[in-house]
């Protein structure tokens, strides 16, 4: 099946779980089935094309000619990875938290990709209807590979296929059997930054408008410093750099200071926004292998009003 953009990015996402699962200790997140989600020519294809970006993140190391395993490992651990790593540890953990503590029983991952959770945690799956929202060909691609691993999607997985240009959001969720009476964790990782500012919050009023009061929204933003040359770290710039060759700009930022209230006009009650002195704090501190928060990312949790 021919790859598109979008799930090549998808696929390149879930390479850095499985690398990350495969060669890592402790684990940050640990995607022990995202290697699954790829053919063998695919996995090798994306592993080659990462380790020859070491070139343009770090010269000096390419000058040095290291091997091709010590370039990716470069690559994966301090450009590529810690945002995906960082953000769905995040996820998870306050997923099984409001499972326990307030019997969430939805699950709505916007932007699903290659993700594995119901396949990975069955048991925690099970007490959840879980809807997998994404565009329809990388959804294809996504059924299509399962077929070939001969992973029977389970009763609770619903694949939503939404062409967000065209597709109404809500009319989608509530076909597949969304329950908006019932309390619901929306996650929506890796995409704010690609989308204009009134997408991003058109989208959360479409979130808010959804769901049960209660429900809860995960997403990821970059903070306005990131557009300053004069303030942005490097690695950023880099980020920005490769993300605007491969015709994916980041276009959206946000002042932390004017998020509560961004939310607020939207339906919802900012409950934590974790800029990346949290994140360092929670999932990398005392590492010596590269890992660290990456710079100008934010991890938000809000709560439907």
């Amino acid at each position: 099946m021919e790859i598109s953009k979008e799930t090549l990015t998808a696929l390149i996402s879930a390479f850095g779980r499985a690398h990350h699962s495969e060669n890592d200790e402790p684990k940050i997140f640990d995607d022990f089935l995202a290697k699954s989600m790829m053919t063998k020519e695919t996995y090798n294809f994306i592993s080659h094309s990462m380790a020859n970006a070491v070139g343009f993140f770090n010269p000096d190391l390419a000058a040095s000619k290291p091997d091709e395993a010590s370039a990716l490992s470069y690559v994966m651990r301090v450009q590529s990875t810690p945002i995906t790593l960082s953000r769905a540890r995040y996820t998870e953990d306050c997923l099984e938290h409001l499972i326990f503590s307030q019997g969430c029983s939805q699950y709505v991952i916007m932007g699903a990709g290659m993700d594995t959770f119901v396949f990975r945690k069955p048991e925690i799956a099970k007490k959840l209807q879980i809807y997998e929202i994404d565009q329809p060909i990388t959804q294809e691609y996504k059924c299509s590979r399962l077929g070939e691993l001969g992973w029977e999607i389970p009763e609770q997985m619903h694949l939503v296929s939404v062409d967000f240009s065209k597709d109404n959001l809500a009319e989608a969720l509530i076909k597949a059997g969304f329950n908006n009476k019932k309390p619901a964790v929306f996650s929506w990782l890796g995409v704010t930054y690609y989308l204009k500012s009134g997408d991003v919050l058109s989208t959360l009023e479409k979130v808010s408008g959804i769901a049960a009061p209660g429900s809860v929204i995960i997403f990821d933003y970059v903070d306005m410093d990131a557009f300053d040359d004069g303030k942005a770290a490097m690695r950023v710039k880099k980020m920005q750099e490769i993300l605007s060759r491969a015709g994916s700009p980041m276009i959206t930022g946000f002042e932390p200071s004017g998020l509560r209230l961004l939310l607020k006009s939207a339906g919802l009650q900012l409950d934590e926004d974790l800029g990346p002195d949290e994140i360092q704090d929670l999932y990398f501190k005392g590492r010596t292998d590269g890992y660290t928060a990456f710079e100008h990312i934010h991890i938000v949790k809000a709560k439907v009003i």
